[in-house]
């Protein structure tokens, strides 16, 4: 099977500007400027079944995400002019996948800073590629199993199906337009988390155009079918001056 390379930063990025298009499911993403290792890497795992790509630096890396959907990361601390250990910081931001760190660097401090700041692994460089293969499916066998065991969000009177992409409230289907979907299970996905406008933008209509009026609009008609009052909501809270959030109580759903 061939390599999946991201395009660097000065050619055109791999991406869908369809509005509404669907994103692409990869079970690796591979973040590293070692272009040999990196594509030897991605064709090994490939072969044996794990679906990978990978990004040069961080700007392709965002511009992958933007495009696409991934269950892992494998990240390298070294990335030309930029760093893995901020890039890090802001996949943490936006994603609760594994990052699994790979890096020549061997110093405890290196180790403990990329673990603190949320990397769930390090792993040295030369690497096996059969031995990270296999750390790479282990975590993802967990990761699936943990995700399938979180598929299913309650919250009240109301349920949703991740999976399914279905809506029920006191058990009976609300019937929500694609991007009323998308919408709310994000907003449930990062419950009690406050969540900017930009960030929906770039999360759910991804590089669709759009500004305040569309989603303001999205928002009403969600209240309208979740809540039990759309003029005072119990769930989708207006954070004025910044965006949204949908409160719940944390022994609840997700």
């Amino acid at each position: 099977m061939p390599t999946e390379a991201i395009p660097k930063e000065t050619e055109k990025p791999l991406r869908d500007n369809r509005k509404g298009a669907n994103q692409v499911k990869y079970n690796c993403l591979i973040i590293d400027d070692e272009e040999v290792l990196s594509e030897s890497t991605c064709e090994y795992f490939n072969m044996f079944g794990v679906k990978t790509a990978w990004a040069a630096d961080a700007k392709s890396c965002m511009d992958f995400l933007r495009s696409n959907e991934t269950d892992l990361i494998l990240l390298d601390i070294n990335l030309g002019n930029s760093s893995g250990f901020d890039l890090c910081r802001q996949l943490r931001e936006i994603t609760s996948v594994p990052i699994l760190f790979i890096s020549a660097r061997t110093s405890d401090d290196d180790m403990l800073l990329a673990l603190n700041i949320g990397g769930d692994d390090y792993i040295q460089k030369p690497y096996s590629l059969s031995v990270l293969l296999a750390k790479v499916k282990a975590v993802l066998k967990r990761y699936g199993e943990n995700k399938a065991a979180a598929n299913i969000c309650t919250v009240d009177n109301i349920q949703i199906d991740f999976e399914k992409e279905i809506v029920l409230k006191n058990g009976q289907r609300i019937v929500l337009k694609a991007m009323e979907y998308r919408l709310l299970a994000y907003l449930v996905k990062n419950k009690n988390r406050t969540i900017t406008k930009d960030e929906i933008f770039r999360r759910v209509w991804v590089d669709s155009i759009t500004g305040d009026n569309t989603l303001n609009v999205h928002i009403r008609h969600l209240r309208e079918k979740i809540e039990e009052d759309p003029n005072n909501p119990r769930y989708i809270k207006t954070v004025w001056g910044t965006g949204y959030i949908f409160e719940a109580n944390d022994n609840q759903g997700l």
